[in-house]
């Protein structure tokens, strides 16, 4: 058969720029995973803590020495804030586009396009797509179970909210008491104080497994939300309410007070007034068992959709 011209095309090129911190890896993970699926692209990862860029630059478009064994880029796409000097200075990268995920300090006309989350505050526009909250990893699940399963994601302290132990545990409790044929599988995780980890610890038992977050592996969350049929999560952990969001579970928040002006907590609200999540004090619409998954919100695919189409010589095989 002869082959088309389209097929003929070499595979689009993307670098993806980490700071290795893991939120902003997740984010270009999930990106980076869509496009490889939906453009064939083939992904390249950039550690910018192992590459020198002075400011000078980042503002004059000078692209420091690279791995001379790295293809030429199509899309250059950079997550955090320690990537954005070397976005900046390969921005003018013969055919290159440049692409950042969140609202950057520096102007967005220095780049080609921005996917940047709602609670930034930033405003649709022909190269600027907001999401719904950070992109991430999950795919949404093609089947809910019908087991009576539901997963615990306990967070810690943070600056969107004030935390209480007392309260995340008793509302937890409450739950357990209300639902007692359910399998609980609770895990809490780094930011967890030591002492609420301990008195998790000791809910274990015939109906409840608890997960030791240092000690699980990758794909434990998605493969422990596939196992699921509900989901309750801390609301300072807003990129796992995302996530669960994301596989289409019925997912509840716990109560907790929100700090004055916080970004994420208002983006918390905004998937309650959604109907996305339930709080804590409708906890009956998260466990009916006969209620139907909801539309999830896959953002990574809808970027990923969303880049194809503003570049489309880039992202063409």
């Amino acid at each position: 058969m002869t082959e088309t011209k389209a097929e003929s095309q070499p595979a689009p090129v993307i670098f993806l720029l980490t700071d290795n911190k893991p939120g902003h890896a997740n984010q270009l993970k999930g990106l980076g995973n869509r496009l490889r699926v939906l453009c064939g692209a083939s992904i390249h990862w950039i550690d910018t803590t192992t590459i020198k860029t002075p400011l000078w630059r980042a503002v004059l478009g000078v692209a420091p020495a690279l791995d001379n064994t790295l293809p030429t880029p199509n899309l250059i796409i950079g997550a955090g804030t320690g990537t954005h000097r070397l976005l900046l200075a390969l921005r003018r990268k013969p055919k290159a586009r440049t692409v950042v995920l969140m609202r950057p300090a520096f102007p967005l006309s220095w780049v080609d396009a921005a996917i940047i989350p709602e609670h930034d505050r930033a405003k649709p526009a022909r190269t600027t797509l907001v999401t719904e909250g950070v992109i991430n990893t999950l795919m949404p699940m093609a089947r809910m179970t019908d087991k009576p399963e539901a997963l615990v994601l306990i967070g810690g302290p943070s600056r969107h909210y004030n935390w209480d132990d007392n309260a995340i545990f008793n509302q937890l409790v409450q739950l357990l008491k209300a639902y007692p044929d359910w399998r609980w599988t609770i895990s809490g995780s780094r930011r967890t104080p030591e002492a609420l980890q301990q008195r998790l610890a000791e809910l274990a038992g015939l109906k409840v497994t608890v997960a030791d977050s240092d000690r699980t592996h990758a794909d434990w969350l998605p493969q422990t939300l596939a196992a699921s049929r509900a989901v309750w999560v801390t609301p300072d952990s807003s990129s796992m309410v995302f996530e669960a969001v994301t596989a289409g579970l019925p997912t509840g928040v716990f109560e907790l007070t929100a700090r004055a002006n916080s970004r994420v907590a208002n983006s918390v609200t905004a998937l309650i007034e959604r109907g996305r999540v339930a709080p804590y004090s409708d906890h009956t619409a998260v466990m009916d068992t006969d209620r139907k998954s909801s539309a999830p919100l896959w953002e990574a695919d809808r970027a990923a959709r969303w880049l194809i189409k503003q570049f489309p010589a880039g992202t063409r095989r």
